[in-house]
């Protein structure tokens, strides 16, 4: 099912710091079709429990699906992300184990994770004619205005037109 695209420029209205989390793995023996996909299936389940599990912190997605996979998410915070990956009640730990245990030294799937905590006005954002997409589908999505037009317009709207002054 197609998104809406919205006519007209949007930024995003995040109310403070975030976390971005990329994430993704890679078939690097594609022919191991069984352990390539017992490893992708491990992401639905964190998905659907973090979508129905709020105060988890997850705050929105994208998942590119290929050879490499890609999932860039957005979290409140890094330690909401490090609670996540730890909880034993959660579905990452037990897969994680698994992979590390019995994928992992096979070099059949590759993982691959960085995390970017970034303050609030470390954050400059544009949507042109598009769905919801990115931090402005995660947090919210705000109509360009007046004062907001250009790049470095938003960046001093954040404070990060401040903060590279002031470096």
């Amino acid at each position: 099912m197609a998104q809406e695209a919205f006519p007209g420029r949007f930024t995003a209205g995040p109310e403070g710091d975030v976390t971005v989390f990329l994430i993704g793995m890679r078939a690097n023996r594609w022919w191991k079709i069984g352990t390539v996909m017992r490893v992708a299936a491990a992401m639905p389940r964190m998905l659907r429990y973090l979508a129905t599990t709020p105060e988890a912190g997850l705050l929105g997605y994208h998942q590119w699906l290929g050879r490499t996979t890609v999932l860039v998410s957005y979290w409140r915070s890094p330690e909401h992300l490090m609670r996540f990956a730890a909880n034993r009640d959660a579905p990452h730990l037990g897969p994680w184990r698994d992979f590390m245990k019995t994928v992992a030294e096979t070099g059949n799937v590759g993982v691959w994770h960085e995390t970017y905590s970034v303050p609030a006005s470390g954050v400059e954002t544009v949507y042109s004619g598009m769905p919801l997409f990115g931090l402005a589908k995660a947090t919210t999505h705000v109509p360009v205005g007046h004062g907001l037009n250009t790049a470095k317009q938003r960046w001093a709207h954040v404070g990060g037109g401040r903060s590279a002054r002031a470096s």
